[in-house]
């Protein structure tokens, strides 16, 4: 088991987040490498092709981004980057972490009744994922202790 201090970065979605991007830019480049020009009988021209192969570029860049989801405890408190949003959040302003009733990533309860999605901690992960959510709980709570 990683210390609590460790980085939390998803296993499986990360996996499939990076195949699917190699497979985006091969599979897009392919077609549009085969689209029939006006010298085979059709209508597709080179900035078409480039427009089709673009668009295998930009879902690839999606999928990179996801690949890069994550959450790095400081000693101030969480840094957790989603899909869109890179947020900071003290460790006095998390009130509870939350990892049930089939949602699919970790919930942050925060003390101003807001939640935030740690999407670094999902439950596609299976016993990874359940005992990531655990970790994090317990890194909570350790640094929410009072300074002895």
């Amino acid at each position: 088991m990683p210390a609590l201090s460790e980085p939390f970065v998803p296993g499986r979605g990360r996996r499939v987040a990076l195949a699917a991007a190699g497979i985006s830019v091969g599979l897009f480049g392919v077609v549009a490498w085969l689209l029939p020009g006006p010298d085979e009988g059709g209508d597709w021209r080179l900035g078409d092709r480039l427009m089709m192969w673009g668009l295998g570029l930009a879902i690839a860049a999606l999928m990179a981004r996801y690949a890069r989801i994550g959450a790095w405890p400081f000693a101030s408190g969480l840094r957790v980057r989603n899909l869109l949003l890179t947020r900071e959040i003290p460790w006095a302003e998390i009130e509870d972490v939350r990892f049930g009733g089939g949602e699919p990533w970790v919930q942050l309860e925060l003390i101003d009744g807001e939640t935030l999605a740690v999407m670094a901690i999902q439950r596609a992960d299976g016993a990874r994922g359940q005992g990531e959510a655990e970790r994090l709980a317990a890194l909570v709570a350790e640094r929410q202790r009072p300074a002895e």
